[in-house]
Protein backbone atom coordinates (compact mmCIF):
# COMPACT_ATOMS: atom_id res chain seq x y z
CA UNK A 1 0.00 0.00 0.00
CA UNK A 2 3.05 2.44 0.72
CA UNK A 3 4.73 1.93 -2.97
CA UNK A 4 0.92 3.30 -4.13
CA UNK A 5 0.58 5.96 -1.31
CA UNK A 6 1.89 8.44 -4.19
CA UNK A 7 -0.48 7.30 -6.93
CA UNK A 8 -3.53 7.66 -4.21
CA UNK A 9 -2.67 11.50 -3.05
CA UNK A 10 -1.81 12.71 -6.98
CA UNK A 11 -4.91 11.34 -7.99
CA UNK A 12 -6.81 13.42 -4.60
CA UNK A 13 -4.82 16.28 -5.74
CA UNK A 14 -5.79 15.82 -9.59
CA UNK A 15 -9.56 15.70 -8.47
CA UNK A 16 -9.19 18.36 -5.38
CA UNK A 17 -10.69 22.00 -6.66
CA UNK A 18 -7.53 24.42 -6.92
CA UNK A 19 -7.51 26.96 -4.57
CA UNK A 20 -5.94 29.31 -6.96
CA UNK A 21 -8.44 29.50 -10.30
CA UNK A 22 -5.55 30.50 -12.24
CA UNK A 23 -4.30 26.92 -11.78
CA UNK A 24 -7.06 25.23 -12.77
CA UNK A 25 -7.56 27.35 -16.10
CA UNK A 26 -3.91 26.45 -17.16
CA UNK A 27 -4.30 22.78 -16.84
CA UNK A 28 -7.40 23.18 -18.75
CA UNK A 29 -5.39 25.24 -21.42
CA UNK A 30 -2.75 22.19 -21.30
CA UNK A 31 -5.56 19.06 -21.66
CA UNK A 32 -7.05 21.30 -24.74
CA UNK A 33 -3.94 21.97 -26.21
CA UNK A 34 -2.37 18.26 -25.98
CA UNK A 35 -6.11 17.43 -26.96
CA UNK A 36 -5.92 19.52 -30.45
CA UNK A 37 -2.29 18.46 -31.09
CA UNK A 38 -3.21 14.97 -31.28
CA UNK A 39 -6.03 15.17 -32.94
CA UNK A 40 -5.04 17.79 -35.84
CA UNK A 41 -2.10 15.52 -36.06
CA UNK A 42 -3.77 12.09 -36.44
CA UNK A 43 -6.41 13.86 -38.68
CA UNK A 44 -3.61 14.79 -41.18
CA UNK A 45 -1.62 12.02 -41.12
CA UNK A 46 -4.78 10.06 -42.01
CA UNK A 47 -4.69 12.34 -45.29
CA UNK A 48 -1.23 12.02 -45.90
CA UNK A 49 -2.09 8.32 -46.04
CA UNK A 50 -4.98 8.66 -47.95
CA UNK A 51 -3.24 10.74 -50.87
CA UNK A 52 -0.41 8.13 -51.12
CA UNK A 53 -2.95 5.43 -51.52
CA UNK A 54 -4.83 7.37 -53.98
CA UNK A 55 -1.14 7.48 -55.95
CA UNK A 56 -0.31 4.28 -55.64
CA UNK A 57 -4.23 2.54 -56.19
CA UNK A 58 -5.82 5.20 -58.59
CA UNK A 59 -2.97 7.24 -60.30
CA UNK A 60 -0.34 4.49 -60.72
CA UNK A 61 -2.71 2.37 -61.13
CA UNK A 62 -3.56 4.05 -64.61
CA UNK A 63 -0.19 5.69 -65.06
CA UNK A 64 2.12 2.72 -66.08
CA UNK A 65 4.74 2.10 -63.94
CA UNK A 66 7.43 2.21 -66.27
CA UNK A 67 7.79 2.26 -70.54
CA UNK A 68 9.86 1.15 -73.03
CA UNK A 69 9.87 3.51 -76.43
CA UNK A 70 11.59 3.20 -79.25
CA UNK A 71 14.48 5.33 -80.01
CA UNK A 72 14.79 5.69 -83.64
CA UNK A 73 11.52 4.20 -84.82
CA UNK A 74 8.53 1.86 -83.58
CA UNK A 75 8.51 -1.03 -82.23
CA UNK A 76 7.98 -4.25 -84.55
CA UNK A 77 9.14 -7.09 -82.21
CA UNK A 78 6.91 -6.09 -79.14
CA UNK A 79 5.49 -9.29 -78.74
CA UNK A 80 9.37 -10.35 -78.07
CA UNK A 81 9.73 -7.68 -75.18
CA UNK A 82 6.30 -8.40 -73.26
CA UNK A 83 7.81 -12.27 -73.30
CA UNK A 84 10.87 -11.24 -71.72
CA UNK A 85 9.25 -9.08 -69.16
CA UNK A 86 7.09 -11.56 -67.97
CA UNK A 87 10.01 -14.20 -67.27
CA UNK A 88 11.83 -11.11 -64.90
CA UNK A 89 10.20 -11.96 -61.06
CA UNK A 90 8.69 -8.36 -59.86
CA UNK A 91 6.74 -7.53 -63.43
CA UNK A 92 3.10 -8.20 -63.43
CA UNK A 93 2.46 -7.24 -66.64
CA UNK A 94 3.12 -5.46 -69.86
CA UNK A 95 1.05 -3.96 -72.78
CA UNK A 96 2.06 -2.51 -76.06
CA UNK A 97 0.50 0.77 -76.85
CA UNK A 98 0.36 3.84 -79.28
CA UNK A 99 0.96 7.36 -78.39
CA UNK A 100 -0.82 10.25 -80.25
CA UNK A 101 -0.28 13.76 -79.01
CA UNK A 102 -2.15 16.74 -80.36
CA UNK A 103 -4.88 19.15 -80.10
CA UNK A 104 -8.26 19.50 -79.33
CA UNK A 105 -10.15 22.79 -80.05
CA UNK A 106 -11.88 24.47 -76.88
CA UNK A 107 -14.18 27.46 -75.65
CA UNK A 108 -10.96 30.40 -76.23
CA UNK A 109 -8.44 28.24 -77.74
CA UNK A 110 -6.79 24.84 -77.58
CA UNK A 111 -5.84 22.14 -75.72
CA UNK A 112 -3.41 19.55 -75.78
CA UNK A 113 -4.81 15.99 -75.27
CA UNK A 114 -2.45 12.72 -75.02
CA UNK A 115 -4.39 9.79 -76.89
CA UNK A 116 -3.33 5.98 -76.41
CA UNK A 117 -4.12 3.21 -78.48
CA UNK A 118 -4.64 0.20 -76.22
CA UNK A 119 -5.42 -3.61 -76.90
CA UNK A 120 -8.22 -3.91 -74.73
CA UNK A 121 -6.83 -7.86 -74.62
CA UNK A 122 -3.56 -7.12 -72.87
CA UNK A 123 -4.40 -3.57 -71.24
CA UNK A 124 -5.95 -4.87 -67.99
CA UNK A 125 -2.50 -6.50 -67.01
CA UNK A 126 -0.82 -3.19 -66.30
CA UNK A 127 -3.54 -0.08 -65.92
CA UNK A 128 -7.18 -0.33 -64.16
CA UNK A 129 -8.57 2.45 -66.56
CA UNK A 130 -11.26 -0.08 -67.18
CA UNK A 131 -12.24 -0.30 -64.32
CA UNK A 132 -13.26 3.52 -64.52
CA UNK A 133 -15.51 3.34 -67.69
CA UNK A 134 -18.76 2.13 -68.28
CA UNK A 135 -18.65 -1.59 -70.21
CA UNK A 136 -19.93 0.29 -73.15
CA UNK A 137 -17.44 2.86 -73.33
CA UNK A 138 -14.47 -0.16 -72.85
CA UNK A 139 -16.18 -2.51 -75.71
CA UNK A 140 -15.63 0.32 -77.88
CA UNK A 141 -12.10 0.11 -77.80
CA UNK A 142 -11.86 -2.88 -78.58
CA UNK A 143 -12.98 -2.57 -82.66
CA UNK A 144 -10.57 -0.86 -85.75
CA UNK A 145 -12.92 2.13 -85.68
CA UNK A 146 -12.00 5.68 -84.96
CA UNK A 147 -13.43 5.80 -81.39
CA UNK A 148 -12.41 7.55 -78.94
CA UNK A 149 -12.66 7.71 -74.94
CA UNK A 150 -12.50 11.21 -73.10
CA UNK A 151 -12.36 12.22 -69.33
CA UNK A 152 -15.73 13.13 -68.06
CA UNK A 153 -14.25 16.44 -67.09
CA UNK A 154 -12.39 16.88 -70.29
CA UNK A 155 -15.76 16.12 -72.45
CA UNK A 156 -17.85 18.54 -69.86
CA UNK A 157 -15.18 21.64 -70.51
CA UNK A 158 -15.24 20.57 -74.87
CA UNK A 159 -19.52 20.56 -74.60
CA UNK A 160 -19.14 16.95 -76.00
CA UNK A 161 -21.35 14.16 -75.55
CA UNK A 162 -21.18 10.53 -76.61
CA UNK A 163 -21.97 10.42 -80.36
CA UNK A 164 -20.23 13.88 -80.68
CA UNK A 165 -17.58 14.40 -83.06
CA UNK A 166 -14.17 15.81 -82.16
CA UNK A 167 -11.48 16.67 -84.40
CA UNK A 168 -7.58 16.04 -83.21
CA UNK A 169 -5.04 18.22 -84.86
CA UNK A 170 -1.57 15.90 -84.86
CA UNK A 171 1.30 17.04 -85.91
CA UNK A 172 2.14 14.70 -89.24
CA UNK A 173 6.05 13.02 -88.77
CA UNK A 174 7.82 11.09 -91.08
CA UNK A 175 9.71 7.70 -89.75
CA UNK A 176 12.19 7.75 -92.05
CA UNK A 177 15.56 8.54 -91.45
CA UNK A 178 15.25 12.57 -91.31
CA UNK A 179 12.22 12.63 -88.77
CA UNK A 180 10.63 15.50 -90.69
CA UNK A 181 7.67 17.62 -89.61
CA UNK A 182 4.97 18.43 -91.60
CA UNK A 183 1.85 20.74 -91.59
CA UNK A 184 -0.75 19.04 -89.11
CA UNK A 185 -3.72 16.59 -89.72
CA UNK A 186 -7.24 16.69 -88.45
CA UNK A 187 -8.26 13.57 -87.80
CA UNK A 188 -12.28 13.38 -86.45
CA UNK A 189 -13.31 10.51 -83.96
CA UNK A 190 -16.88 9.63 -82.10
CA UNK A 191 -17.00 10.44 -78.40
CA UNK A 192 -18.32 6.96 -77.72
CA UNK A 193 -17.72 7.39 -73.83
CA UNK A 194 -15.81 8.76 -70.83
CA UNK A 195 -13.95 7.67 -67.75
CA UNK A 196 -14.36 9.55 -64.40
CA UNK A 197 -10.77 9.23 -62.81
CA UNK A 198 -10.37 12.34 -61.14
CA UNK A 199 -7.79 15.02 -61.33
CA UNK A 200 -5.88 16.49 -64.16
CA UNK A 201 -5.40 12.89 -65.80
CA UNK A 202 -9.43 13.19 -66.85
CA UNK A 203 -8.26 16.72 -68.67
CA UNK A 204 -5.36 15.26 -70.75
CA UNK A 205 -6.00 11.95 -71.14
CA UNK A 206 -7.96 9.99 -73.89
CA UNK A 207 -7.64 6.20 -75.51
CA UNK A 208 -9.13 4.88 -78.33
CA UNK A 209 -8.28 1.24 -80.15
CA UNK A 210 -4.34 0.58 -80.94
CA UNK A 211 -5.63 -1.11 -84.34
CA UNK A 212 -7.30 2.56 -85.34
CA UNK A 213 -4.15 4.25 -83.98
CA UNK A 214 -1.79 2.13 -86.02
CA UNK A 215 -3.71 2.37 -89.29
CA UNK A 216 -4.18 6.15 -88.67
CA UNK A 217 -0.07 6.44 -88.50
CA UNK A 218 0.65 3.90 -91.13
CA UNK A 219 2.38 1.79 -88.47
CA UNK A 220 1.47 -1.56 -89.37
CA UNK A 221 2.04 -4.24 -86.61
CA UNK A 222 4.66 -1.97 -84.94
CA UNK A 223 3.66 -0.17 -81.84
CA UNK A 224 5.39 3.29 -79.55
CA UNK A 225 6.53 1.18 -77.16
CA UNK A 226 5.28 -0.94 -74.32
CA UNK A 227 4.48 -0.55 -70.72
CA UNK A 228 5.46 -2.18 -67.99
CA UNK A 229 3.46 -2.72 -64.71
CA UNK A 230 5.01 -4.08 -61.13
CA UNK A 231 4.67 -5.62 -58.17
CA UNK A 232 6.16 -2.87 -56.24
CA UNK A 233 6.03 0.52 -57.55
CA UNK A 234 9.37 1.48 -55.44
CA UNK A 235 11.13 -1.11 -57.40
CA UNK A 236 9.81 0.18 -61.33
CA UNK A 237 13.23 2.11 -61.66
CA UNK A 238 15.42 -1.11 -61.28
CA UNK A 239 13.26 -3.45 -63.08
CA UNK A 240 12.67 -1.35 -65.68
CA UNK A 241 16.39 -0.95 -66.63
CA UNK A 242 16.80 -4.64 -66.28
CA UNK A 243 14.69 -5.06 -69.04
CA UNK A 244 15.75 -2.68 -71.32
CA UNK A 245 19.47 -3.81 -71.02
CA UNK A 246 18.08 -7.23 -72.30
CA UNK A 247 16.90 -5.60 -75.27
CA UNK A 248 18.95 -5.65 -78.72
CA UNK A 249 17.59 -2.07 -79.90
CA UNK A 250 17.63 1.32 -78.74
CA UNK A 251 15.14 2.53 -76.73
CA UNK A 252 13.66 5.07 -73.91
CA UNK A 253 13.67 3.34 -70.91
CA UNK A 254 11.05 5.52 -68.30
CA UNK A 255 9.40 4.80 -65.02
CA UNK A 256 7.33 6.61 -63.07
CA UNK A 257 9.54 8.58 -60.26
CA UNK A 258 10.98 10.22 -63.19
CA UNK A 259 7.35 11.28 -64.77
CA UNK A 260 5.61 11.60 -61.25
CA UNK A 261 7.75 11.28 -58.44
CA UNK A 262 7.47 14.42 -57.52
CA UNK A 263 3.99 13.94 -56.12
CA UNK A 264 5.13 11.54 -53.79
CA UNK A 265 8.34 13.49 -53.06
CA UNK A 266 5.72 16.12 -52.05
CA UNK A 267 3.34 13.66 -49.94
CA UNK A 268 6.47 12.70 -47.81
CA UNK A 269 7.75 16.05 -47.29
CA UNK A 270 4.52 18.01 -46.26
CA UNK A 271 4.05 14.67 -43.65
CA UNK A 272 7.69 15.38 -42.26
CA UNK A 273 7.00 19.27 -41.91
CA UNK A 274 3.46 18.89 -40.60
CA UNK A 275 4.84 15.99 -38.19
CA UNK A 276 7.72 18.60 -36.55
CA UNK A 277 5.10 21.57 -36.43
CA UNK A 278 2.35 19.52 -34.61
CA UNK A 279 4.77 18.04 -32.50
CA UNK A 280 5.89 21.75 -31.67
CA UNK A 281 2.53 22.24 -30.77
CA UNK A 282 1.62 19.39 -28.57
CA UNK A 283 5.56 20.33 -26.93
CA UNK A 284 4.17 24.08 -26.34
CA UNK A 285 0.81 22.56 -24.87
CA UNK A 286 2.69 20.29 -22.29
CA UNK A 287 5.07 23.19 -21.18
CA UNK A 288 1.70 24.33 -19.85
CA UNK A 289 2.13 21.34 -17.76
CA UNK A 290 5.09 22.81 -16.24
CA UNK A 291 3.56 26.13 -14.89
CA UNK A 292 0.43 24.06 -14.01
CA UNK A 293 2.46 22.06 -11.37
CA UNK A 294 5.39 24.71 -10.42
CA UNK A 295 1.94 26.96 -9.16
CA UNK A 296 0.43 23.49 -7.82
CA UNK A 297 3.77 23.22 -5.91
CA UNK A 298 3.67 26.65 -4.67
CA UNK A 299 0.47 26.15 -3.44
CA UNK A 300 0.52 22.78 -2.00
CA UNK A 301 4.00 23.69 -0.28
CA UNK A 302 2.43 22.96 3.45
CA UNK A 303 0.70 19.69 2.09
CA UNK A 304 3.82 18.30 1.13
CA UNK A 305 5.75 19.23 4.05
CA UNK A 306 3.51 17.66 6.29
CA UNK A 307 3.33 14.76 4.42
CA UNK A 308 7.10 14.74 4.42
CA UNK A 309 7.32 15.06 8.50
CA UNK A 310 4.68 12.16 8.60
CA UNK A 311 7.29 9.98 7.19
CA UNK A 312 6.26 9.86 3.27
CA UNK A 313 9.31 9.53 1.22
CA UNK A 314 10.69 11.54 -1.56
CA UNK A 315 9.88 9.04 -4.28
CA UNK A 316 6.63 9.20 -3.33
CA UNK A 317 6.00 13.05 -3.26
CA UNK A 318 7.50 12.88 -6.63
CA UNK A 319 5.30 10.25 -8.12
CA UNK A 320 1.87 12.71 -6.83
CA UNK A 321 2.80 15.39 -9.22
CA UNK A 322 4.33 12.75 -11.92
CA UNK A 323 0.78 11.69 -11.54
CA UNK A 324 -0.78 15.00 -11.50
CA UNK A 325 0.77 15.45 -14.67
CA UNK A 326 0.61 12.57 -16.54
CA UNK A 327 -2.98 12.69 -15.49
CA UNK A 328 -3.81 15.54 -17.88
CA UNK A 329 -1.69 13.87 -21.06
CA UNK A 330 -3.85 10.76 -20.62
CA UNK A 331 -7.16 12.81 -20.58
CA UNK A 332 -5.74 15.38 -23.33
CA UNK A 333 -4.57 11.90 -25.19
CA UNK A 334 -7.70 10.16 -25.16
CA UNK A 335 -10.24 13.49 -25.79
CA UNK A 336 -7.48 14.17 -29.03
CA UNK A 337 -7.20 10.55 -29.81
CA UNK A 338 -11.04 9.87 -30.28
CA UNK A 339 -11.19 13.20 -32.03
CA UNK A 340 -9.13 12.64 -34.52
CA UNK A 341 -10.44 9.31 -35.09
CA UNK A 342 -13.72 10.07 -35.84
CA UNK A 343 -12.73 13.42 -38.16
CA UNK A 344 -10.52 10.74 -39.84
CA UNK A 345 -12.73 8.06 -40.33
CA UNK A 346 -15.07 10.67 -42.35
CA UNK A 347 -12.81 13.09 -43.73
CA UNK A 348 -13.91 12.93 -47.24
CA UNK A 349 -17.51 12.67 -46.12
CA UNK A 350 -17.25 16.32 -44.12
CA UNK A 351 -14.97 17.41 -47.05
CA UNK A 352 -17.80 16.84 -49.48
CA UNK A 353 -20.10 18.53 -47.14
CA UNK A 354 -17.92 21.65 -46.40
CA UNK A 355 -17.41 22.06 -50.57
CA UNK A 356 -21.51 21.41 -50.67
CA UNK A 357 -22.41 24.35 -47.94
CA UNK A 358 -19.84 27.11 -49.11
CA UNK A 359 -19.82 25.98 -53.00
CA UNK A 360 -15.82 26.00 -53.18
CA UNK A 361 -13.70 23.18 -54.43
CA UNK A 362 -10.98 22.08 -52.11
CA UNK A 363 -8.93 20.07 -54.42
CA UNK A 364 -8.88 21.58 -58.32
CA UNK A 365 -8.91 18.37 -60.45
CA UNK A 366 -6.74 20.53 -63.48
CA UNK A 367 -4.08 21.25 -60.71
CA UNK A 368 -4.47 18.19 -58.61
CA UNK A 369 -3.88 13.84 -59.45
CA UNK A 370 -7.44 13.81 -57.88
CA UNK A 371 -10.41 16.27 -56.93
CA UNK A 372 -11.06 15.01 -53.48
CA UNK A 373 -10.07 14.86 -50.54
CA UNK A 374 -8.46 11.58 -49.14
CA UNK A 375 -8.59 9.87 -45.91
CA UNK A 376 -6.37 6.20 -44.23
CA UNK A 377 -6.84 5.39 -40.85
CA UNK A 378 -3.42 3.25 -39.40
CA UNK A 379 -3.62 2.52 -36.11
CA UNK A 380 0.32 2.52 -36.07
CA UNK A 381 -0.73 6.43 -36.38
CA UNK A 382 -2.30 6.58 -33.89
CA UNK A 383 -0.33 4.53 -31.54
CA UNK A 384 3.10 7.11 -32.66
CA UNK A 385 1.13 10.12 -32.08
CA UNK A 386 -0.37 9.23 -28.71
CA UNK A 387 2.77 7.20 -27.86
CA UNK A 388 5.02 11.17 -27.79
CA UNK A 389 2.12 13.21 -26.36
CA UNK A 390 2.16 10.87 -23.44
CA UNK A 391 6.42 10.76 -23.38
CA UNK A 392 5.93 14.81 -23.78
CA UNK A 393 3.64 14.93 -21.10
CA UNK A 394 6.10 12.82 -18.76
CA UNK A 395 8.90 14.30 -19.22
CA UNK A 396 7.26 18.19 -18.70
CA UNK A 397 6.64 16.52 -14.72
CA UNK A 398 10.28 16.00 -14.03
CA UNK A 399 11.22 19.77 -13.15
CA UNK A 400 8.13 20.08 -11.18
CA UNK A 401 8.37 16.71 -9.15
CA UNK A 402 11.90 16.70 -8.31
CA UNK A 403 11.05 20.76 -7.10
CA UNK A 404 8.45 19.85 -4.66
CA UNK A 405 10.41 16.19 -3.44
CA UNK A 406 13.60 19.03 -2.80
CA UNK A 407 11.38 21.15 -0.43
CA UNK A 408 12.23 21.48 3.37
CA UNK A 409 9.29 20.56 5.60
CA UNK A 410 11.35 23.43 8.14
CA UNK A 411 10.92 26.29 5.61
CA UNK A 412 7.67 25.56 4.02
CA UNK A 413 5.79 25.36 7.31
CA UNK A 414 7.66 28.66 9.12
CA UNK A 415 6.30 30.27 5.58
CA UNK A 416 3.14 29.09 6.24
Amino acid sequence: MRGLLGFWIGWRFYRARQANGFISFISFASTVGIALGVAVLIILLSAMNGFERELEQRFLGVVPHGELIGAAKPLHRWPDIVKSAMVIPGIEGAAPFIRIEGLVQKPGGFQGLAVTGIDTRLEPDVSVIRDYMTPAAWDSLATDSNNIVLGESLAAKLGLKTGDLLSLYVPSVSHGEARRLRSAKSHRFVVSGTFKLGGELEQTNAYIPMAYAAKLLDMGDAVTGVRIKTTNVFQAPALIRELGFKQDQYLYMSDWTRTQGHLYQDIQLVRVVMYLVLALVIAVACFNIVSTLVMAVRDKAAEIAILMTMGVRRTAIMTIFVVQGALNGVLGCLLGGAAGMLVARNLSAIARTVEQLFSVKLLAGDIYFIDFLPSRLESADVVIVLSMAMFMSLVATIYPALKASRILPAQALSGR
